[in-house]
């Protein structure tokens, strides 16, 4: 898979069958349509490419602050890439891309990609004041000699699924809702950083995770998960909050990796959220605090163990 940044630098070889949208968290609604273009693309001997955007439109548009995405955009191009895309163009959505005319931007597609076929869900709209909707673009493939597949939106016990319903999941806690509509557990990965040790003074020491400042975290709480090291994987608890009993306000990302016992500062660690096990609490006592954190124990890799079991 190759990921470009912009269309200048893009140059393919063989025609193309394109779709275009933010495409954030790479959800099952995403996979459909992606899985559906990629078999398309090979059947025809033509190249697999999605274009995306970051920033995010909401956040250009809207104003938006602090957290919000469910990938990076190295995160997302990669899922797309396992999906079986062959180009990724990630470009940058400024107040400029937002006065491209949606005539001209098919241009471009049609010069850079060698567009052939364009795939678009039932809703969408490009280019300035959203003027390339469906009618626009199938006129538009008539005139510039490209086709025009429109995929219906995929529902989920009758829910469209969507990026928004998915962050509001995790805002939620509801990580298992978000693992369903997203077809994998959530996840955030950052280099392990130094914190106050606290942890490892309690008996539990804790890999504090250096997360990007504008991904989408889980409510606070205390969640069951797995840990990624390079190649090796761990069960893991790990703690979304501000740790109440230390009178902290700080939200910190802190997963204690369980049957493990190295130093691991300045390397990047993964950490998936399979299920919650409870809030973050003040305790009045470091004894009772310890307690709950061997009861989170137990219940965490008895969890994902049975997970483990049905699916290795």
């Amino acid at each position: 898979m190759q990921h470009f940044y912009n269309l200048d630098e893009t140059r393919v070889n063989q025609p193309s069958v394109v779709t275009i949208g933010v495409f954030d968290g790479v959800h099952r609604g995403h996979q459909h349509l992606i899985r559906k273009l990629v078999a398309h693309a090979r059947a025809t001997n033509r190249l697999a490419v999605v274009i995306t955007f970051f920033p995010h439109p909401d956040i250009v548009l809207r104003g938006l602050e602090g957290r919000y995405y469910l990938t990076t955009p190295e995160e997302k191009a990669e899922l797309l890439g396992q999906l079986g895309v062959d180009v990724v163009v990630t470009l940058s959505f400024d107040h400029r891309l937002r006065q491209v005319r949606a005539a001209d931007f098919v241009d471009l597609l049609v010069e850079r990609l060698r567009l052939s076929s364009l795939w678009v869900g039932a809703d969408f709209a490009m280019g300035y004041k959203r003027e390339g909707n469906v009618e626009f673009l199938r006129a538009q493939g008539l005139e510039k000699g490209f086709e025009l597949e429109v995929i219906d939106l995929v529902l989920v016990e009758n829910d469209i699924i969507s990026s928004s319903t998915i962050r509001e999941a995790l805002q939620q806690g509801r990580v298992e809702q978000a693992r369903d509509w997203l077809g994998r557990a959530y996840s955030v990965t950052g280099e392990v950083v130094h914190g106050h040790t606290r942890g490892r003074a309690l008996g539990f020491p804790t890999a504090n995770i250096a997360v990007w400042s504008e991904k989408v975290l889980p409510a606070n709480g205390i969640y069951a998960g797995w840990a990624y090291l390079g190649d090796e994987r761990y069960m893991a608890l790990t703690n979304v909050g501000v740790r109440p009993t230390f009178d902290e306000d700080d939200i910190t990302v802190e997963a204690y990796l369980l049957d493990f016992d190295r130093e691991i500062y300045g390397e990047i660690l993964t950490v998936s959220f399979e299920t919650w096990l409870r809030p973050e609490e003040r305790f009045d006592s470091l004894d009772a605090l310890i307690e709950q954190i061997k009861a989170d124990v137990v219940a965490g890799r008895e969890y994902l163990m049975q997970q483990a079991r049905v699916q290795p």
